[in-house]
């Protein structure tokens, strides 16, 4: 199987107002990838749905939008695959989250790049009300096992920023900063759920002793936690047009620079180094005004791509 194989399904822009955005991922053997890629290509041709979903030989993961009856159908498929333990989340966006929808086929549906057993060895389980009681002691370390951007939008109070750039990053950073600490509590999260599967596993796999994790990840905290009850601070990043999500998993006030991907803050937008698209306040002196220029042909592309649909 190569790395990663991608395919295109069409996405006609939808009627109603809202568009259901699912967010799912199950570790299960697949024992042919191609052929459950191609079927799910088959399906998304006759339903209106975007998004992305990733197949491998470990399991699904994605997040998807479109109408209730495309949601649902695809969700039933998966069901029906056998997928029936799934984690699986819905929220609501006003606008069109993601451009196309994408059917990937790859080695892992989250990419560690380290062997681990997510299936067979994983952490503990907390709902949100066992991981507030947890991540209060004070012989706990309480790592945010996602990217850099991500943890800048928002993270839990206290916690630590490994300052990875990719979850492939995850393993040294484990090896370098936390080799020593194998029997101390270790309490990680992440946005869905699917990256502490494997972050745990990863160090239960190197001898750490005791490890949890948030079930269902920042989204399920955000949907189930009442706001004068959380110990979330700021937004949760998400990977589609929201930028950021907050209580209730609402769409938040941050806005992605599409030119570098970190998500701004109002006071930022406002600053003078932020131009749509093309520069902000974390990316202006790390391209070249010819990038600029490319960036800003791109926009307008984008911008009158947007007239021509209305």
């Amino acid at each position: 199987m190569n790395a990663t194989v991608e395919q295109l399904a069409p996405v006609e822009q939808q009627a109603t107002e809202l568009w259901v955005v699912a967010a799912l991922y199950q570790f299960k053997e697949v024992t042919d990838p191609a052929d459950l890629q191609q079927r799910l290509l088959d399906l998304v041709q006759t339903i209106k749905l975007c998004g992305t979903l990733i197949v491998a030989g470990e399991g699904i993961n994605g997040t998807v939008a479109g109408d209730r009856h495309a949601i649902d159908t695809v969700h039933q498929f998966l069901l029906d695959e056998g997928f029936n333990d799934m984690e699986y989340k819905e929220s609501q966006s006003h606008d069109k989250p993601f451009r196309k929808m994408k059917i990937k086929l790859k080695k892992e549906i989250v990419t560690l790049g380290v062997e681990v057993k997510p299936r067979d060895l994983v952490g503990h389980y907390l709902d949100p009300k066992q991981w507030n009681e947890l991540i209060q002691q004070d012989d706990v370390i309480l790592i945010d096992t996602r990217n850099d951007y991500e943890y800048k939008a928002g993270t839990f109070k206290g916690a630590i920023d490994p300052k990875t750039e990719t979850f492939r990053e995850f393993p040294e950073y484990v090896q370098k900063n936390l080799a020593n600490n194998k029997d101390k509590k270790i309490a990680m999260f992440c946005t869905g759920g699917i990256r502490c599967e494997k972050s745990t596993s990863l160090l239960l796999q190197e001898g750490f002793k005791e490890v949890y994790h948030l079930k269902g990840g920042v989204l399920k905290y955000l949907e189930e936690t009442p706001a004068e009850e959380s110990l979330w601070e700021g937004e949760c990043f998400v990977f589609d047009g929201r930028t950021a999500v907050t209580h209730g998993v609402e769409e938040g006030v941050n806005v992605k620079c599409h030119a570098c991907g970190w998500p701004l803050t109002p006071a930022e937008v406002a600053q003078p180094s932020y131009e749509h698209g093309v520069s902000c306040v974390y990316c202006i002196d790390k391209t070249t005004e010819k990038q600029k220029q490319g960036f800003r042909m791109r926009q307008s592309q984008i911008a009158a791509a947007k007239k021509k649909r209305l």
